[in-house]
């Protein structure tokens, strides 16, 4: 059954969907605006661990996150954001970096499309990962990935 819970947090209003059995499934930041999923029901007990291990995280209390979580996705994208987990925190890698790493040379490109597609921002780390150049993008905004590699203590990186 398809459940979700609301978060009031630094960042604003987080949206959170998940499904009671399998995990959460999307996170979606700055929700203020954004209808209650019409498909799901309210269950803040049910993901009441999730909305701690959140607030926790962006107090700077916690580094890593122990939820279960069922993104979907494609095999590709999964493999992308499983090793998106493995990077450590206050840590960055490049697009180059992890296509590398994943056997997929000259993969950069697929790489930040599989990173732009993660549904779980802040629990799958898309934000650790940064161009060859710089800061590269972020589905939440520039400003945003800066306020986060701060939280972890990476240097400002410039565009």
């Amino acid at each position: 059954m398809a459940i979700f819970t609301r978060l009031d947090s630094p960042l604003g209003e987080l949206l959170i969907e998940a499904d009671e059995h399998l995990g959460v499934t999307r996170l979606t930041l700055d929700a203020g605006e954004q209808p209650d999923p019409g498909d799901a029901r309210r269950d803040d007990q049910v993901l009441e661990e999730v909305r701690e291990q959140l607030l926790a995280y962006l107090a700077g209390r916690r580094r890593s996150f122990s939820l279960p979580l069922a993104p979907g996705g494609s095999e590709f994208q999964r493999q992308v954001w499983s090793a998106l987990q493995r990077i450590p925190y206050g840590e960055t890698r490049t697009y180059g970096e992890l296509a590398r790493r994943l056997g997929r040379e000259g993969a950069a490109r697929a790489i930040g499309a599989a990173n732009g597609a993660n549904p779980l921002p802040l629990l799958i780390p898309c934000h650790r990962v940064v161009a060859a150049s710089g800061l590269g993008g972020y589905s939440g905004g520039l400003e945003l990935k800066r306020r986060l590699l701060a939280l972890e203590g990476v240097e400002d990186l410039r565009p």
